[in-house]
């Protein structure tokens, strides 16, 4: 018996280990499926979009503005006339070029005149442009292309060569005739820098194509990049992306999935595509795998102790969290801030008006001066209960602190806020709150704004703040909704 005992635990033990292990290689295996569907699914509806959204904000300044500026060049009566008259001022022109590159920031600004052929900048005639010399190819090209402007990248004579991206405009006569190109310049340098810091903070791939799907060499050093078409996965899903101008793409190449976002930009008429390997981005949570069932196969036990341990205090830290004003019953302001991020989360994914109240009793100090702290507290209870009787299950009422309470209304806009916040307004005031047998009497005041979509929440309370401010200067007792004067 004593052997069979002894057979017995051993087996149960060894049962035992083998459940357990299986358990947690499953559990691991699952998680790290789930892990990856969740990381590919982040990387493309958020990552590479949101990636591809900042770069584009910072193009907005270095390339977009010049854009702005080339074609106000081209369309001012000063360069037209000044051409017309007979180009017979050369430094009227260099004092508006240089006066363009210096008002702003530009790295060289220039006139090319059809006629004369004379090549203008801020410090005067640089040249003559030629036909026969290679160099100034890039003229006749502008003065036969069908769009107003092309963006191109050439060395700058007139500033030693310096790599730089130029905005080539077309300037016409009041008939229609061309009469020259002009534009501006910037060096190479801001955009490089901001495609290596992106890629070096997001691991990302970044990079322009043409509209012809040319990738778009932004350096002398750079290496000279596959072509797009030949490149392996992409080059047969080039005419699709081109053609669709915006969206999100896979292919397979040397065994890995690559994940692509494209955004169209219509002011430098290039494509900036962002683009992720998958294998890379999952990296991480694979050797995290391979750790997790190596430690599965001989500390299983110890583990389970340890998750046992991480959950108990996982479950202790959120029912800290989401605890409750012991007061009143209503959520702390910790609380309300994971439920607001919740609520906002859910309005990006369907968006509808979201209403903000914030009430504050009237002369609370009195009542507490007059009646006692006790009989102040169980005022706040009942103005708290009668607040949850007249708003709906969906709704989020908070204390937000001392005297005041905050109330989150998902579907409500502005003018339905206003009513719900009369129509409290006056229940708390037609209510008899009684308080050891003397009937107090008790107001509110409430601030109604409405989330706009874009701010941060606390921008938004600020605002029915503001005019619950208004409603105490107001006389008290009254609703005021937020204005444009109190949002800013």
């Amino acid at each position: 018996m004593k052997n069979l005992r002894i057979f017995d635990r051993r087996q149960f033990v060894l049962i035992l280990w083998v459940l357990l292990t299986t358990g947690f290689m499953a559990i691991s295996l699952i998680g790290y499926q789930v892990s990856r569907q969740a990381i590919r699914a982040a990387i493309i509806d958020q990552d590479l979009p949101l990636t591809s959204s900042n770069i584009y904000s910072e193009i907005q300044k270095d390339l977009v503005r010049p854009v702005l500026i080339s074609s106000t060049m081209a369309h001012d009566t000063f360069m037209r006339d000044w051409v017309l008259r007979g180009e017979k001022e050369p430094g009227e022109m260099a004092r508006y070029l240089k006066e363009v590159k210096e008002r702003h920031g530009a790295f060289s600004s220039f006139f090319i005149s059809e006629k004369t052929a004379n090549y203008y900048t801020g410090d005067g005639v640089l040249k003559r442009i030629s036909s026969f010399e290679p160099r100034d190819a890039w003229y006749s090209r502008v003065r036969g292309m069908s769009e107003d402007y092309e963006i191109n990248i050439d060395p700058d004579l007139a500033n030693d060569d310096a790599l730089t991206i130029f905005i080539n405009y077309r300037v016409f006569d009041y008939n229609g005739d061309y009469i020259g190109a002009t534009g501006i310049g910037l060096t190479v340098d801001a955009v490089q820098r901001l495609i290596g810091e992106y890629q070096a903070r997001f691991n990302r791939t970044i990079y322009f194509a043409n509209s012809r799907g040319e990738r778009v060499s932004l350096g002398k050093q750079a290496q000279p990049a596959p072509a797009l078409r030949q490149q392996p996965g992409l080059g047969p899903l080039l005419d699709r992306i081109l053609q669709e101008r915006h969206g999100s793409y896979q292919y397979e190449a040397d065994g890995d999935n690559h994940i692509l976002h494209v955004n169209y930009l219509p002011e430098i008429k290039w494509y900036l595509f962002v683009e992720q390997n998958e294998s890379v981005a999952l990296a991480g949570i694979r050797q995290t795998l391979y750790a997790s069932l190596a430690i599965s196969l001989v500390v299983t036990l110890f583990v389970v102790i340890l998750i046992h341990v991480a959950f108990s205090r996982y479950q202790l830290r959120i029912e800290e969290m989401a605890s409750t004003d012991k007061l009143t019953g209503l959520l702390n302001r910790h609380a309300f801030t994971i439920l607001i991020d919740k609520l906002l989360a859910e309005y990006r994914r369907a968006p509808q008006p979201i209403a903000v109240l914030l009430a504050d009793v009237d002369h609370f100090k009195e009542i507490n001066d007059r009646h006692g702290h006790l009989a102040g507290d169980q005022v706040l209870q009942l103005i708290a209960e009668r607040l949850l009787a007249g708003l709906r299950a969906s709704d989020i009422a908070a204390r937000w602190g001392g005297e005041e309470f905050l109330m989150v209304m998902k579907g409500c806009d502005l003018t339905e806020g206003q009513r719900i916040a009369e129509t409290l307004r006056q229940k708390i005031e037609a209510a008899a709150i009684v308080v050891n047998g003397q009937t107090i009497p008790v107001t509110i005041s409430i601030g109604v704004s409405q989330y706009d979509g874009t701010e941060l929440p606390d921008l938004t309370v600020n605002r029915a703040d503001a005019a619950l401010y208004e409603a105490k200067n107001a006389g008290r007792n009254r609703v005021k909704v937020a204005t444009q004067s109190n949002m800013a």
